[in-house]
Order: C-alpha cells, then structure tokens, then sequence
C-alpha cells in the first residue's frame, strides 16, 4: 500500500510540475524534511537543507518570471523539458521496492508524460492569452497557474488519492472541452 500511495504522491507532483516545475520539488523538499514524504534510495538529496534553499530560490525566481512580459512565453518554451525531467524525478523518487525497469518506465510514461501534459496545456492556454489579449491577462494566467501548482503539490502530499481523482478529472474536462472546441471550429469551416 505504501508504494501504491507513493506513486500516487509522485504521480500528483508530476502533475504540478507542469505548472510551474520547482513548486513541487519546493514542496516535496519540506515534506521530506519534515518526515510527510519517503523517498527511494538515491533521491533522498531532494530532503536536504541545500536542496530546500536551491528549491526555494529556483521557485522565486520561476515565479517572478512569468510576470514579466515576453519573459513569460520564453519561460513556456524553457520549462516544457525541464517539467518533464522534473515530473520523472519526481515520481521516481517515490518508486521504492520496484525493479529499475519498471521504476524508470512508470516515472518517464506517468511522471514525465503528466507533467508534459499539463505543461501543454499551460502553453497552448498562455498562447490564447498572449493572441487574444496582447498579453495583458498573462500575470492572471500565471497566477492561476501557480495557484494550482501550490494546491495540486500540498494536495498530493496531504491527499495522494484525492490529488490523482482532480487531476483525473481536469484533464478529462479540458481534453472534452478542446475535442469541443475542434469539432466547433471544424464544424464553421465546413459551413463557411
């Protein structure tokens, strides 16, 4: 049970480190700290105080950066891999008493694949805000992003499966609204 919880744990993570990519591994640092998270053999460095500091600056200065204009869609296009890398060590960290194989695929496909979704999501929705207002409802974009990145880490480490379930559901109502959007868009072409 405790591998199951933990992958949940990482995979929630994962999740939020398409938001903003060092929220979650602030988060998961203090929780390490604090003994609320466990993580597997060669990742208990994310536990460290020089970790949290290093976590903590990264953090500041992400988010400092998507406030800044034109610095926010250049950040997009930095932190698309870097969420990756970051939702794979992530759910890594928590794949204890599972061989290397399975630990690697399971943090590359679930860890690295979520936090890749999200973060596209994240992008396509800055690049709709950038399009359609110049830019100007961006710093509202980036605080909804951070906000949910805030909320979906704590939840995923307070409530691992409670986290999964609204990450669960989110990403099927904005994969139905976009199939929406499309069939929309495509159903006008036709009939202009």
């Amino acid at each position: 049970m405790e591998v199951f919880s933990g992958l949940l744990m990482g995979l929630g993570l994962s999740a939020a480190c398409g938001f903003r990519v060092f929220v979650p591994l602030l988060v998961l640092s203090i929780a390490a700290l604090s003994g609320h998270a466990h993580l597997g053999s060669g990742f208990a460095w994310i536990g460290t105080y020089p970790a949290l500091i290093a976590f903590a600056a990264a953090t500041l200065l992400e988010v400092a950066g998507y406030y800044i204009p034109v610095v926010d869609n250049f950040l997009d296009s930095v932190t698309t891999p870097a969420a990756i890398i970051a939702g794979t060590i992530v759910t890594a960290s928590f794949a204890f008493d599972l061989s290397p194989l399975l630990k690697w695929s399971l943090a590359i496909i679930g860890g690295g694949g979520l936090a890749g979704a999200v973060q596209a999501a994240t992008v396509a929705t800055r690049a709709v805000s950038t399009g359609g207002t110049g830019g100007l409802a961006n710093p509202l974009v980036s605080t909804t992003e951070l906000g949910a990145s805030v909320v979906t880490s704590i939840l995923s480490v307070l409530f691992p499966i409670l986290a999964v379930l609204v990450i669960g559901t989110a990403l099927f109502l904005v994969v139905r609204w976009v199939v929406r959007k499309r069939r929309h868009s495509s159903g006008a072409a036709i009939q202009a």
